[in-house]
């Protein structure tokens, strides 16, 4: 299932995970205008979830199989 997802996430530009990027943004905070009792989450908990999600990404990008040395 991952490979196929890998060989379509190939075909994108820049421009298209960039707008990709945008539509979460504003799918939030529409979600945030709906349950307005999620803005109480304290800043420390959000921090660590933004931490956990990002960190497979991070590694991969940085230090990934294939990642060419120096």
């Amino acid at each position: 299932m991952t490979e196929f997802l890998d060989e379509r996430v190939r075909n994108l530009s820049v421009i298209d995970i960039g707008l990709i990027k945008f539509a979460v943004f504003f799918t939030a905070l529409v979600i945030v205008k709906l349950f307005p009792q999620l803005i109480t989450i304290d800043f420390t908990i959000l921090i660590l979830l933004a931490a956990l999600c990002s960190a497979k990404p991070f590694y991969d990008f940085w230090y990934g199989k294939n990642v060419k040395e120096g």
